[in-house]
Parts: structure tokens; C-alpha cells; sequence
């Protein structure tokens, strides 16, 4: 008889085990963890606690999840009262970079802006973009993390050839006006397929703080 055959049997007429529980008592299989034998029921016992780490372990793991998003969401409030009390274009630059390395720990942060006229002071993010950058930030519909750094955007930050990972988020309102680019050396810290809900959040609150004092498109 095949061993499939036997599970089935057993699944489909639960009553065996009421009806032969003394050969059931008399049944030992080898233990999970090595060893010797044990009484089939006792086999049962450890499985169940198995089956109970593992759910009590991703219960654990579903709680730090919970409260890590609680904290970021708690600084991106506290951002955002920072942001929209800024009087000026070039406070609200200086409160996003100082909230990114401080609040959230990201180790180098740029921001590069190519919407300006007379009326817009002169400050380091209205430094010269290349058209291949701004077709970039153009064309990215959600941010950008991996390791690839985009056109020229190395040379921003400090140390560039030490960044082993980036994370670009457009700036936009009816048009993109400019870019948020975050890097790190760790290479883990913005890789591809992690969760952008947070930066996504973070490109639109920056985007409306910033446009507010940039002219119109």
C-alpha cells in the first residue's frame, strides 16, 4: 500500500483513532529533533509546539512591524509641523534635510531643484541638472530604490564613491519640478523590492511644502 494512500485512509475515517487508540499507543515514531523513539501521541505534542513557536514568532514579528510603522509615522507628523511652519523656500529645505538625517538616519540626503526665477533666491539645490536627470526624475512614477545611482547624482553627495545604495523620489505638482535623492553605504539600506509606502508619502509632503514657493509651471 502506497504511504499516500494510508493519509488518505486516515483523513477520511478520523474515527480509527477512537476505535484502535491502543494500536495507536502502540505506534512510536523517531523523534523530530534525534534521539530516540516516542509514542506517536507524544510526536503530536511537539508538532503542536512547533506550529505554536512559529505562529508566536510572527506574532512578535507582526508587533515590531506595527510599532516601527507607528514611530515612522509619528516623525512624519512631526515632519510635516516642521515643514508647513517654515516662513521661507530656503528654511523648508533645511528642515527636510535636517528632518531625513536626523529623524529617520539617512546618511546623505540631496535635493536638486530646476524651477527658478528672479524671484526665488539663489541656493545650492538650483545647481545645474543634466536634461538625462531631469527626463529621469520625469519618468519615475514611484521612487526609485537600488544601487544604481541616476546620471550625475553621485557627485552630490559627500564621499560619493563610498554609496553603495540610493533612493530617488520625484518632486512634482502638475509637473516635476525637481529631485529628493537619499544614498547610504550600506548597500542594503534602499534596495530593490522594499516597501516605498513611507517614501512615496514623504516625495508628496516635500513636493507640496517646497511648491509653495516656487512660481507657477
Amino acid at each position: 500500500m502506497e504511504a499516500s494512500a494510508v493519509a488518505d485512509y486516515l483523513k477520511k475515517n478520523p474515527t480509527f483513532f477512537e476505535e484502535y487508540a491502543d494500536v495507536v499507543a502502540q505506534i512510536f515514531v523517531p523523534h523530530p529533533h534525534g534521539g530516540h523513539a516516542i509514542p506517536i501521541a507524544e510526536r503530536q505534542i511537539l508538532a503542536l509546539r512547533d506550529r505554536a513557536y512559529e505562529l508566536e514568532q510572527r506574532l512578535r514579528e507582526l508587533i515590531r512591524h506595527g510599532t516601527e510603522n507607528d514611530e515612522i509615522g509619528e516623525k512624519l507628523h512631526r515632519s510635516t509641523l516642521a515643514l508647513f511652519a517654515a516662513p521661507d523656500l530656503e528654511t523648508t529645505l533645511a528642515v527636510l534635510s535636517h528632518s531625513l538625517r536626523e529623524d529617520f538616519g539617512v546618511p546623505q540626503v540631496a535635493i536638486r531643484l530646476w524651477a527658478r526665477d528672479d524671484a526665488v533666491p539663489q541656493l545650492p539645490e538650483f545647481g545645474s541638472t543634466s536634461e538625462s536627470l531631469r527626463d529621469y526624475a520625469d519618468r519615475l512614477r514611484a521612487p526609485y530604490c537600488g544601487p544604481d545611482a541616476a546620471a550625475e547624482s553621485r557627485e552630490w553627495f559627500e564621499h560619493a564613491d563610498a554609496q553603495k545604495s540610493f533612493a530617488y523620489l520625484p518632486l512634482r505638482t502638475s509637473a516635476t519640478f525637481g529631485m529628493l535623492a537619499l544614498a547610504s553605504d550600506d548597500a542594503h539600506r534602499f534596495h530593490v523590492g522594499m516597501g516605498t509606502v513611507y517614501l512615496l508619502r514623504l516625495a508628496e509632503l516635500a513636493s507640496v511644502a517646497i511648491a509653495r514657493f516656487l512660481p507657477a509651471p
